[in-house]
């Protein structure tokens, strides 16, 4: 039997909900000890795409740029999709553009044969998925930091979108893991 691709919102927060500071920025996340890996090598070798946000993706570039770094930001082993209305004229090598409609784009992505699909971010085409009923699970590290407003990690709209709690998961370091499901 053939298991179906999910998109899986896997991310970090702030505690007060935030997955960026205002303007982008996540050094926040930079102060966690390396010695935790949080699953994410487990997670990692689930998966074979990533979907990015337009703004996550432009925060990305400019911040290999101010630290000298070239190239290497997208694992080209990887198949990586920008969700853009304006896509660049230069885009960043192992990286597509998508102006599709999510839910068209979504479908069509979930019935080739792969892996699970990571929804990297941010909150904007976070929502836009979840909004088209796209989204199937949240892995949610609620870091225990206060950032005080950011970007939340979905868009704020009117919605009610329940959740199953698949898991929870208390680090050493305070970190907490959460693993929904959303509910159809």
């Amino acid at each position: 039997m053939k298991t179906r691709r999910k998109i899986i919102v896997y991310i970090a927060t702030s505690a007060d909900g935030y997955i960026a500071r205002p303007d982008g920025d996540v050094e926040w996340l930079n102060r966690r000890p390396h010695t935790v890996d949080y699953g994410m090598r487990a997670f990692y070798a689930t998966i074979d795409t990533i979907l990015w946000g337009r703004k996550t993706y432009d925060w990305l570039l400019n911040y290999h740029k101010q630290r000298g770094r070239k190239g290497g930001m997208f694992d080209t082993k990887l198949a990586n999709y920008v969700f853009s209305r304006k896509p660049p004229k230069r885009k960043a090598p192992g990286v597509e553009f998508v102006s599709e409609p999510v839910k068209v784009f979504a479908q069509r992505l979930r019935a080739t044969p792969g892996k699970h699909i990571w929804m990297m971010g941010g909150g904007g085409v976070i929502a836009s998925f979840l909004d088209a009923g796209e989204i199937d699970e949240f892995d949610i590290h609620v870091i225990p930091t206060f950032l005080g407003e950011g970007i939340p990690l979905v868009a704020p709209r009117r919605r009610d979108v329940p959740l199953h709690l698949r898991t929870a998961k208390k680090y050493s370091d305070g970190v907490v893991r959460l693993r929904y499901e959303v509910e159809r």
